[in-house]
């Protein structure tokens, strides 16, 4: 099974940052307020950015890793 890690725009403009096995699944729960609870208050516009990981732990590693990061630099991969 693949896992993808995903950067999803909110209306606000905000960045959020998750991990997935569906980008296009996800994205419509997000869409239907089924998604994270942060995505639920802020209305999600489009996917940015997706990477693919063989495993859930390299995924999970790398979110961790994005989710420091500033807006300027998570803009920068899309």
């Amino acid at each position: 099974m693949m896992y993808f890690l995903y950067l999803l725009e909110c209306a606000d403009k905000s960045i959020y940052t998750g991990i997935t096995t569906d980008v296009a699944r996800r994205f419509k729960e997000h869409q239907t307020g089924k998604g994270g609870h942060y995505t639920r208050s802020h209305e999600v516009v489009r996917v940015l950015y997706t990477e693919k990981f063989k495993t859930r732990s390299d995924a999970l590693s790398r979110e961790i890793e994005i989710k420091r990061w500033n807006r300027k630099q998570k803009l920068a991969l899309s």
